[in-house]
Parts: structure tokens; sequence; C-alpha cells
């Protein structure tokens, strides 16, 4: 027999993927729960809690809790899509605002990231990438000039790899990607419509054009009710005959 606190947190999903509890809808307090269900306070705290955990609820101290969007676009971990084709893909109506673009001598942060010198340029692109009316997404380009000698607005506006690869007929390869949970930066804050949320998910980028050059290290700042990270994997054993 299922234990109480998961015949109510399989009720409560039932409520929000039938539509019957709707996004951003606040949840009743743990007092009224207990009362509905007749269990003890224990009982409805880890019913929260799972709910939490996978995703359905939002828990806001002082506050209570919140549905979230299950909704989530699909963001594809393994291969390199830009927004522009994964906006294609969501068929949701996006736009990407450029919040700044320089051109600077390479300073300690961008020398490691990109393993170049201190002579060398790098372009640093910020943009924010809207997704309905909510702005979601912080991408933090940082690209090495001897690659890309130029970059104007609005090619950052609408696609620097389509212009890479269109334009400067240069193939870009493959990517090392770094997928972290950290606390939402002031910047973030600034630029993003985070709601309640403190936290963003990282996705760190290094990017390699076809003869192994590191070109582009990236930081991808994303809202994390937003997004779902998918991938495909297929087996390999690494000791065949172990």
């Amino acid at each position: 027999m299922n234990a109480k606190y998961l015949n109510i947190y399989n009720e409560i999903v039932s409520q929000i993927q039938s539509g019957q509890l709707k996004k951003d809808t606040k949840l009743l307090s743990e007092n009224d729960y207990m009362r509905l269900y007749d269990v003890s306070r224990d009982t409805i705290r880890k019913a929260l809690n799972l709910l939490e955990q996978e995703g359905y609820i939002q828990k806001i101290k002082g506050k209570g809790s919140f549905v979230l969007d299950i909704n989530k676009f699909d963001f594809p971990v393994s291969g390199i899509v830009t927004f522009k084709e994964l906006a294609k893909m969501m068929n949701e109506k996006s736009r990407t605002i450029l919040v700044s673009l320089d051109l600077d001598l390479a300073d300690s942060f961008t020398m490691k990231k990109l393993n170049i010198s201190s002579e060398d340029k790098v372009w640093k692109v910020v943009r924010v990438r809207e997704i309905g009316k909510n702005k979601v997404i912080l991408d933090k380009d940082y690209i090495s000039e001897k690659f890309v000698p130029n970059l104007t607005k609005e090619i950052c506006e609408d696609s620097i790899y389509e212009y890479i690869e269109n334009s400067l007929g240069l193939k870009i390869s493959f990517a090392k990607k770094e997928i972290t949970v950290e606390k939402a930066t002031k910047e973030d804050k600034k630029n993003l419509d985070l709601k309640e949320y403190d936290m963003v998910v990282v996705v760190k980028s290094y990017t390699y054009l076809d003869d192994a050059s590191l070109f582009q290290y990236s930081e991808s700042r994303h809202r994390p009710d937003k997004f779902k990270f998918v991938d495909f994997a297929r087996r390999k054993t690494l000791y065949p005959n172990g």
C-alpha cells in the first residue's frame, strides 16, 4: 500500500496535469491540507517536498506553495543549437535583445577560458532571450576576434552562428558543456524575469571549429522553471571483457 503522502502527492499531480490547478496558483496551506486529508503535518510536508523535488511547485518562504508551469521547453544538451533554431522548434514567439557588444584585449578570465594571450582581442556579447513575454535566458558569449573579425548589432540579434557558418565560411564542429545550478547574480536579476527564483541553471560551453580551434566560451543562464535539459545516450561498454 502506498504511503499516505504518496496518495496526496499523486492527487495534486493529477490536478496540476489536468489543468485544475493552473500555473501560479497558490496551493492550500499545510493546515488546510491536514484538515482536508485528515493527516499529520509531517505527511503533508512530505507530499509538498516531493512535489517541489519533481518540479510541480515552488515553495516560497513566508508566502506558500505555487504551481509551476509544467510545459517546459526542451533544451538539447548534446547538440549545438542556436536560440533562433530552438525558437523555431518551440513554435513560440521569441526575440533576442542585445544588451552589450564590446571588443577588448583579453583579460585574465578570457585568456584562461579561450587559451589565448593578452595581445589577442575578444568579443564580449551579452544578450537576453525572450520567449513569449518572459525574459528567460541571459547569454554571455566570449568570441576570439582572430576567428570572427567583425560583429554587429544586427548579427547578434539574428544569429552569430549563421553569420560564422554562412558569411565567414567556418564550420562549427563540437562543444564541451558543463551544467550547474548557481545563485542568481545582480546581472541575472536585472536582465531576467526571475519572479521569486533566486537560482539559475547555467550551461557553460567551450565551442570548437572543425580544425579543433577553440573560438568561443559562453555562459547561458536560464530561469529554472522554463527548460528541461534533455540528452540522448547510448550504452557503450567501457570494459568489454570485464
